[in-house]
């Protein structure tokens, strides 16, 4: 198959590295150095102008922003049961958690990180930031994943995502948070990324 993950460790991109190895997917690595500031090389803006990772090819599809490349991979595999298929009630609920990181979550927690006063509500994205993590902590209380007892591809990046915003003091460490945040890292795919991306991390000093 050829599919290829463009990807930096220590970044975002290390969910999706996660989330292949969770799928059993083989695919081709592209390792770019944030330190030499490699995802802004004409070559990379040529995949994706923003300069972010993660992003992925797959033949002669080019697929960016998070959510998307992970929808997308989930559904490339079904194989590996990371995805609700189209007629299962649980669709819904699974686009819905991918879609809330993307437009909730992220900007709620990048407003926090610049200490930017957000929108007013009726403008914001995710309303307000007490609101958007109410939310989200419901969610994992009924737990243990956001699907219940089911696991998916949204849980990887969630509780990728929840580690880092936490040990960056961006989301408080509740209990529910840090026992999902710890669920989704053990798994033998996580710790195999994260061996890997360490690897990765110290070669490229």
């Amino acid at each position: 198959m050829n599919l290829t993950l463009f990807h930096a460790p220590n970044s975002r991109s290390g969910a999706a590295r996660i989330l292949l190895e969770e799928l059993g997917a083989p695919y081709h690595l592209h390792v770019l150095n944030l330190k030499k500031n490699e995802q802004r090389a004409p070559a990379y803006l040529a995949i994706n102008p923003m300069g972010k990772v993660p992003a992925i090819r797959h033949g002669d599809a080019l697929v960016t922003e998070q959510p998307a490349v992970f929808i997308y991979l989930a559904d490339l595999f079904p194989q590996a049961g990371l995805a609700p298929a189209l007629d299962d009630p649980l669709r819904g609920p699974y686009l819905r958690w991918l879609a809330f990181y993307g437009s909730s979550f992220e900007p709620a927690i990048t407003d926090l990180a610049m200490k930017r006063e957000p929108t007013p509500p009726m403008m914001c994205p995710y309303g307000d930031f007490d609101t958007m993590l109410a939310t989200l902590t419901a969610q994992l209380r009924a737990g243990p994943y956001l699907l219940g007892e089911r696991f998916c591809a949204a849980d990887v990046l969630w509780g990728i995502s929840l580690g880092w915003a936490t040990m960056f003091k961006l989301v408080p460490e509740l209990p529910e948070i840090m026992a999902y945040i710890d669920r989704v890292s053990s798994r033998p795919a996580a710790r195999r990324a994260a061996e890997a991306d360490a690897l990765l991390a110290a070669a490229q000093g």
